[in-house]
């Protein structure tokens, strides 16, 4: 067996049984091919399966040499456990052992949401900033799908044109091929009906319903970087992105009495664990209005 068909094997196992977004797939595919490049008697299951520490770190420390932080170094890590976990599975050797190897720890930062009024304020610059009026539409119901309905930018890229019309409520698919149910307010259904009638370009109803300029697939780097020239204007800190506005829509729900099962949800997360960050942020927003508000603080 050798390594083009061992990398198949795992990128098919990702995209198509895990059902991992393109980004990870990419991901955790590189970090593969980047370990058996760099070890090229590994050309079977059954040696991946029986991979030592040893090598691990090995890895992980020319990794290091090329510059790359703690949080890189833990999602490298993280990767080839799970690509050896795979090789174990397509060995089939019960023998075989994980390789004990801790990651460097990661201190986690909290989310950054934008304020209620911030977040319509970047959905309607970025759209004044366009060149033309239908991206302009396109714009603020790609902005207004995140704000509005908690979606992650790649889900709100990957919705079809057969959703439309949108009624009150949407089928998403997110991470891991989990569906959940997510309403759609009347501002979001107008906004996303705007661009659907002034788009320039056809939408096949099997094919993604956000276009860019020339007729293909909406990309992301396309919306952040529209996101980056608004904020400028509107003189945003940096972490005002386009996911910001997904954390501003838990915050700003958890804030209202939303309650944390209903929010994962919404939210689509696979565990309580990452909803319950939201419940951090929105003590910290109200620390900040403490401090900035009373007159002894």
């Amino acid at each position: 067996m050798d390594k083009g068909d061992i990398l198949l094997a795992w990128h098919d196992h990702l995209a198509l049984a895990r059902r991992r977004s393109p980004h990870t797939v990419r991901a955790y595919h590189k970090a593969a091919q980047r370990l058996l490049d760099a070890n090229p008697a590994l050309h079977s299951w059954g040696q991946l399966a029986r991979l030592d520490a040893a090598t691990l770190r090995q890895q992980l420390a020319a990794r290091r040499a090329d510059g790359i932080g703690n949080v890189s170094a833990a999602r490298e890590l993280s990767a080839l456990k799970a690509f050896l976990a795979f090789a174990r599975a397509q060995a089939g050797d019960p023998l075989a052992a994980p390789p004990r190897l801790r990651g460097p720890r990661i201190k986690k930062g909290l989310p950054r949401p934008v304020t209620p009024d911030d977040a319509v304020n970047l959905a309607a610059t970025v759209a004044e900033d366009a060149s033309e009026e239908w991206i302009a539409s396109r714009d603020r119901a790609v902005l207004l799908l995140l704000y509005g309905a908690g979606l992650r930018i790649a889900e709100a890229l990957s919705l079809p044109a057969n959703a439309l019309p949108l009624g009150e409520t949407l089928v998403i698919t997110g991470k891991g091929g989990r569906q959940r149910v997510v309403p759609i307010l009347p501002i979001v259904r107008d906004a996303v009906a705007d661009y659907a009638a002034k788009v320039r370009w056809p939408l096949p109803k099997d094919e993604p319903l956000f276009r860019g300029a020339k007729g293909g697939p909406l990309s992301q780097g396309v919306v952040q970087k529209a996101v980056a020239r608004a904020r400028a204007v509107l003189g945003l800190p940096p972490s005002a992105t386009p996911h910001a506005l997904r954390h501003s829509f838990a915050t700003h729900l958890l804030g209202a009495g939303a309650d944390l099962r209903s929010l994962q949800e919404l939210l689509g997360h696979a565990s309580l664990s990452s909803t319950q960050i939201y419940t951090k942020v929105d003590a910290a927003t109200l620390l900040d209005v403490y401090r900035n508000a009373h007159p002894r603080a």
